[in-house]
């Protein structure tokens, strides 16, 4: 397959403020966003079209530029929400810097963040006023106004500083010129302040990125999407511009335990979610069929589908309608990223007539390196490299995997005021990644690993944590798992850490003793062992009930994880 199949048509623009003058034009009378409110103890839906979010845009626009902030730098922190999108495109159509904070962060980190960035202002969702109060006094911030989402008795809010524009900044926000290729996004990466780097990114990259996803994936205008990545997260705020690039309406979920009620009650279309939320949706389906006694007519419905499939006749979604409706009936596309989705997971999706890409990237690759495309699916790799970026892949070994390196528009500045951190992983124009894999002889990538988390035996075997997590997470019982090296001597027995399903524990193991319990989960790694060359055998197990440290973007900290377990 030539690559040159993979791609659609899309136009190509130098900066975000271009892009989005184009879409508000085009779908002027689309709805941009739906917000839900309660009035009177009853629920109301408000459409905000693109015409209107326009408008909206200009005037917070104008008045951010009343109170002396252009060419500065703004923070937004915040869950997900109509005022979050609006702050972001007003700041960014306005030729100033946005620092989106992650809403996870500590009081002491959300103050490191603040300074590191140098932000001159803070927009911010009420529920961080004490934070924002304390800030207001510190003077090692370089703060000068506080905006607040919401209205709070004497602090700007977002609607005051919208009324407060005045005709000459209405102006000269609408005609201000945008500078495409310096920093004017500056994104932590995951883990606390003290280890995360300030990632300069700039509108081209994002622009770039954008255009690469839009010619490879299907956004309709027609869409309705679940804005459930966190904004502060690059896969979410250029998630959300790329909807917006592509006339797509959306909507705000009330939170993870309500993801499949949402979805049916915006009639969503398109989701973008992470691997362990799009799997635990797909089991939850599986649990439904197993309820109700189907799985002998799920299985013959789904050979009779991929049949008719193969020549031409697609029946997916009136024969498993039901199941469908089950998400809201209109779920047709869902995007995973930050990580490896389950292969059967993704397989049984699509079996369903739920199409589902993957996509891979990081924070300074703006984020997206490489996707599949709808027409174009190989189970376990994350599709071709983008359009408008050169992947290679460095120092090989006997298998070809190596070092993933990344050359494109969609590349970081370099590291906000960290020469030596950037020089680690930029050079003569290539990016770095860190991850591991190969590309096959089609020209499909694959991920094997990240290069820090290789287990490294001392015979010089490599172990790759992830491909035995994948086979290890398909364990019934078994809600996450981390595969890692536990000192001894001086080798590493390879051993795996789980944490299990308490609810499936009691419904299908409920008359085991703890111990014949156990035995019963090591007899399945012992199986998946069977399955693998003797070095990769996982020799020792941990059972838990208790949550794995992670990052805001729910990644598991191997390193604190593994300390954790040694000084038991």
């Amino acid at each position: 397959m030539k690559s040159t199949q993979y791609f659609y048509d899309y136009p190509r623009y130098s900066n975000i403020k271009e892009m989005m003058k184009a879409s508000m034009e085009k779908y002027a009378e689309n709805i941009a966003f739906i917000i839900k409110k309660m009035k009177d103890k009853k629920v109301e839906y408000q459409n905000i079209t693109y015409q209107k979010f326009g408008e909206q845009v200009n005037q917070l626009g104008a008045g951010l530029y009343e109170l002396g902030l252009k060419g500065k730098r703004i923070a937004i922190i915040g869950k997900n929400c109509y005022a979050w999108a609006l702050s972001y495109v007003s700041i960014l159509l306005g030729d100033i810097t946005a620092v989106p904070l992650d809403k996870g962060l500590t009081e002491i980190e959300i103050r490191n963040s603040v300074i590191q960035s140098k932000a001159d202002c803070i927009i911010f969702e009420e529920k961080y006023y004490d934070i924002v109060k304390e800030l207001k006094n510190d003077e090692q911030t370089n703060l000068k106004e506080w905006i607040c989402m919401e209205k709070i008795e004497g602090v700007k809010c977002l609607e005051e500083v919208s009324k407060m524009g005045s005709e000459a900044s209405k102006t000269e926000y609408r005609d201000c010129q945008v500078s495409s290729d310096e920093m004017r996004i500056l994104l932590f990466t995951s883990g606390t302040t003290s280890s995360s780097k300030g990632v300069m990114l700039t509108q081209r990259n994002i622009a770039e990125n954008i255009y690469s996803m839009k010619c490879v994936e299907t956004f309709f205008p027609t869409d309705r999407n679940l804005a459930f990545l966190p904004y502060h997260h690059t896969f979410g705020s250029t998630g959300q511009l790329i909807m917006l690039a592509s006339g797509v309406a959306t909507a705000f979920p009330d939170g993870l335990r309500h993801i499949a009620e949402n979805f049916r009650e915006y009639k969503i279309s398109l989701f973008v979610g992470v691997p362990l939320l799009i799997e635990s949706i797909y089991g939850k389906l599986e649990k439904e069929i197993v309820k109700q006694g189907k799985e002998k007519l799920i299985r013959r419905a789904k050979k009779v589908s991929n049949f008719l499939k193969n020549i031409g006749i697609d029946v997916r979604r009136k024969l498993f309608k039901q199941i469908i409706d089950q998400l809201g009936g209109s779920l047709r596309l869902i995007v995973s990223g930050a990580a490896g989705l389950d292969k059967q997971v993704a397989q049984g999706f699509n079996e369903l007539g739920i199409r589902v890409i993957q996509g891979y990237g990081l924070t300074e690759t703006s984020p997206v390196v490489a996707a599949e495309n709808d027409r174009y699916i190989k189970y376990g790799s994350v599709g071709f490299p983008m359009k408008n970026v050169t992947v290679e892949i460095v120092n090989k070994d006997e298998m070809g995997i190596g070092e993933i390196r990344v050359k494109g528009p969609n590349v970081m500045l370099g590291y906000y005021e960290n020469e030596e951190a950037t020089n680690q992983v930029l050079k003569d124009g290539w990016f770095y990644t860190g991850d591991l894999g190969y590309i096959d002889k089609e020209g499909f990538l694959f991920i094997t690993g990240r290069k820090k988390n290789v287990i490294v035996l001392k015979n010089g075997k490599k172990v790759f944590p992830e491909e035995l997590e994948e086979l290890v997470n398909r364990i019934d019982v078994v809600k996450e798992s981390m595969v890692f090296g536990m000192p001894k001597e001086d080798d590493v027995d390879v051993s795996v850490k789980i944490q299990y399903d308490e609810t499936v524990r009691e419904e299908k193991y409920a008359k085991l003793s703890e111990e014949e319990f156990e035995k019963v989960v090591w007899q399945k790694i012992k199986e998946i062992n069977q399955e693998m060359p003797k070095y990769k055998y996982m020799k020792h197990m941990i059972l838990t009930t208790e949550d794995f440290i992670k990052t805001t973007t729910a990644k598991i900290k191997r390193f604190e994880e593994i300390q954790k377990i040694i000084k038991k």
